[in-house]
């Protein structure tokens, strides 16, 4: 999802060029509604929205378990998958505080989501939901449902997001199986392209396993590559197979200069753990170790600390108590490898880490004055987050 800034055109003859240059102002992957186009859809009940600095501390529902479903026939033609995924995707509005040159002003902006339960779970993406003071959720029907921002819990290093509204008369979605798709199957992405009410796109299966560094330097692996057009505020909503089952939730886009753009989704099969965790805990439970400062090493790194070696990942700090220090780690140690794999970047080492099982040792090696270190080290749970 992008942001905008938004603004109201004053002559008839210029809005569809000032809608154009509005999408491609972003900030921090939401988008701003276009005041001046409006849409069918009629708010038939609105809540007021609330805002909270109440602590979570044990996610939405400690005792939730996902239930998936067995991939299924496809229905018959793609406006029956339409008609049957609609009714679960949502659009979600925010409001943002923006600390710009002239002082705090309140971005908007939009992007999707869809039910994940019939209580009133919804998933997202973090990135269309992060910093919110305000939060609404339009469903099918036109309701207009305020969200508690103190009951949204989010994951920044899958791009994840569940929340909780109050309402009933609600249509969950099912989960499929993404690690069945081929490349070539249909799929159909639907969700609030840009901000202008829901929408289905067709396409097909692109590749499969992809990794992206997004912005913000976090690395998204095992997305679905898919050519069904996906298009600002699209962030969150669900990808879907013929059979109308959740096998991805729409996440990054890239548009490379003469290249048509791709669209990808974080497929379900890596989504559903941490949908689950963030459901029942409010946060994500990892392996850690208790390095800081993780930095991967090139040469410019290698010139700046004044080290002779441009490969690995440079630890800058190490908790006390933690594995890193049991271990005998050290700032300016240089990880070469965990777990039996070679490290050449800080997203490397995480990603493999974050595939380790706690409490089972790991075999690690890093680089010390010229000697390369052989040692083992156990990871152990993750902190929770500091809320409030």
């Amino acid at each position: 999802m992008d942001k905008m800034k938004s603004f109201f055109p004053v002559k008839t003859g210029v809005i569809l060029l000032l809608v154009l240059i509005m999408t491609v102002f972003s900030l921090n992957g939401c988008i701003t509604t276009v005041s001046p186009i409006t849409t069918a859809t009629t708010t038939t009940a609105t809540s007021s929205v609330m805002t909270t600095t109440s602590t979570p501390s044990e996610g939405i529902d400690p005792t939730w378990t996902p239930s998936y479903t067995e991939n299924s026939d496809a229905l018959p033609n793609i406006a029956d998958v339409v008609a049957l995924v609609k009714p679960s995707v949502v659009s979600i509005n925010v409001q943002v505080p923006y600390d710009g040159f002239f002082g705090t002003s309140i971005e908007e902006g939009s992007g999707s989501g869809w039910i994940l339960d019939e209580s009133g779970i919804i998933v997202t993406n973090n990135h269309v939901v992060e910093g919110a003071t305000s939060i609404t959720v339009t469903l099918d029907d036109g309701r207009v449902i305020g969200v508690d921002t103190g009951a949204v819990y989010t994951d920044a290093i899958n791009d994840l997001a569940v929340l909780k509204i109050d309402a009933d008369n609600l249509t969950a979605l099912n989960v499929g199986d993404s690690s069945k798709l081929r490349v070539g199957d249909w799929v159909v992405a639907i969700g609030n392209s840009l901000g202008l009410g829901v929408r289905a796109t067709v396409g097909i299966v692109s590749q499969l396993g992809v990794s992206l560094q997004v912005d913000d330097g976090t690395t998204l692996y095992n997305l679905i590559d898919t050519s069904a057009v996906i298009n600002p505020g699209n962030s969150g909503g669900p990808l879907v197979n013929l059979a109308g089952q959740v096998i991805g939730i729409t996440s990054a886009k890239i548009v490379a200069t003469g290249a048509e753009a791709t669209g990808f989704a974080i497929s379900a099969e890596e989504a559903s753990p941490v949908i689950q965790a963030l459901v029942n805990k409010g946060y994500v439970v990892r392996p850690f170790l208790g390095v800081e400062g993780l930095i991967t090493m090139d040469q410019a790194v290698a010139n700046y600390y004044r080290i002779g070696m441009k490969e690995g990942v440079l630890v800058r700090g190490i908790q006390d108590g933690s594995p890193a220090q049991a271990t005998g780690l050290r700032a300016g140690d240089i990880i070469t490898s965990i777990g039996g794999q070679a490290v050449t970047t800080f997203e490397g080492l995480t990603h493999t880490l974050y595939k380790a099982a706690i409490g089972e040792p790991l075999e690690l090696s890093y680089w010390r004055d010229g000697t390369e270190i052989h040692t083992q080290i156990v990871p152990v749970e993750s902190p929770p987050p500091s809320f409030g």
